[in-house]
């Protein structure tokens, strides 16, 4: 009993799998599968290993070459690894296959995050989008779920909705996925019209790719206490906070962070925390500069809103974490290209500044560097959205100059 307790507490080994595809350079894949890893970490599992493997396009059957999946066999018996996952999603017949060759669980990256977003929502709402995706992600793979939930002993990929009798059924699972959409879209309503109920004041939405630092830029300037964490998907429920800079006020939203190859049975459960980005006067997008494929980072996010229909909107582009940021001078001698890892603060501040007229800040959250060079920004924007709404609105006196004289504040 003892033993089984102690065991019970030790992380899963985790064996991370990707490919290299025609065209892609060997180390972007890597640095997918370290963000691979920061997934596993987040989900509590133990990365042990890292394989890739070269590939004009993935193997219909098993994903994988038939010599690799048998090296990793090897290396799963060898090391009795827990856990095998791989960066990419599986169909259920590669799952089983997989499985069946490895003789160990096997998640793909969608089921990853989705574990991770189970054991992150902490709302009843957000329980309910995350079920609801959990769901769908489950229902094509029910023939293989039976077995595998039947010997699998908790850990990453279980934290799966309600009892596995029920998951066998597929008129139930479909049932049940029914009436989550309805609570869903009685939420969405609900959500709705606590938006209208806001009035026209204006909106600044916080966006960016998971764990750049939006919660915690958050509670910097609502001075509140948003969960923040540095770890991914620290926030799924949507938080909005009222603020004031020189007595123009506005509603900070937190949303949930982007993410490489989202799930797009997220995007869909997630529709009514997505709106806060859509219905945004501005959008702060926070960039972390210390990571290394920062700009691609910014391409992800870019496109998820040309996706959400939200890419036409005022945004600032927020670069945070400066406080991290490693800069490696050239000697003077070196011709080779410069690279992110080599241009200082002050070049790419240049840069970004002369592009298309962009906005942007760069400031630390964490040690609160250049939070008021951000205010200024916010104002000026908010400002003249904000004069354009409402013509008759005193900002020394704030109130309004009107038949009620009625405060902003109510």
């Amino acid at each position: 009993m003892t033993k089984n307790l102690i065991t019970a507490k030790e992380p899963e080994k985790v064996v991370l799998v990707g490919i290299i595809t025609s065209g892609q350079k060997e180390v972007d894949a890597n640095e997918y599968l370290k963000e691979l890893a920061f997934l596993t970490e987040t989900a509590g599992g133990l990365p042990v290993k890292q394989i890739l493997q070269r590939m004009d396009t993935p193997h219909p059957a098993t994903f994988i070459g038939t010599g690799k999946l048998n090296e990793i066999r090897e290396y799963v018996k060898e090391k009795d690894i827990d856990l095998v996952i791989f960066d990419d999603d599986l169909s259920p017949s590669q799952l089983r296959n997989i499985e069946k060759s490895l003789e160990c669980k096997v998640l793909d990256r969608t089921n990853l995050i989705l574990d991770i977003f189970a054991k992150r929502a902490q709302t009843s709402y957000a329980k309910t989008q995350v079920e609801l995706a959990q769901y769908q992600y489950l229902l094509p793979r029910l023939t293989r779920l039976w077995t595998h939930l039947e010997r699998q002993q908790g850990g990453i990929g279980s934290r799966g909705p309600g009892e596995s009798e029920i998951e066998t059924d597929r008129r139930i699972i479909r049932d049940k996925i029914a009436l989550l959409k309805e609570q869903l879209k009685k939420i969405d309503q609900q959500m709705v019209m606590q938006r209208k109920n806001r009035g026209n004041i204006v909106r600044v939405a916080l966006v960016g790719y998971t764990n750049v630092g939006k919660s915690t830029l958050m509670n910097l300037l609502s001075k509140s206490e948003v969960f923040a964490e540095d770890k991914l998907f620290a926030t799924l429920d949507t938080t909005v906070r009222k603020v004031v800079i020189n007595s123009i006020p506005f509603l900070l939203t937190d949303t949930v962070g982007f993410i490489r190859k989202l799930p797009h049975h997220l995007v869909e459960s997630f529709k009514s925390t997505l709106d806060e980005v859509r219905e945004a006067d501005v959008l702060a997008h926070v960039v972390d500069i210390s990571h290394p494929r920062f700009e691609e980072q910014i391409e992800i996010v870019n496109q998820t809103l040309h996706d959400l229909k939200a890419q036409n909107k005022i945004n600032i582009i927020i670069f945070n974490k400066i406080d991290r940021y490693q800069y490696v001078q050239k000697d003077e001698d070196d011709l080779t290209p410069k690279t992110d890892q080599n241009i200082s603060l002050e070049e790419l501040e240049q840069s970004w500044m002369s592009r298309n007229n962009q906005l942007s800040v760069f400031i630390s959250a964490k040690q609160k560097t250049n939070i008021e060079q951000l205010k200024n920004f916010l104002y000026q924007e908010v400002r003249k959205i904000h004069e354009q709404r409402y013509p008759n609105y005193d900002i020394t006196k704030n109130i309004y100059h009107s038949e009620n004289n009625v405060s902003l504040d109510g």
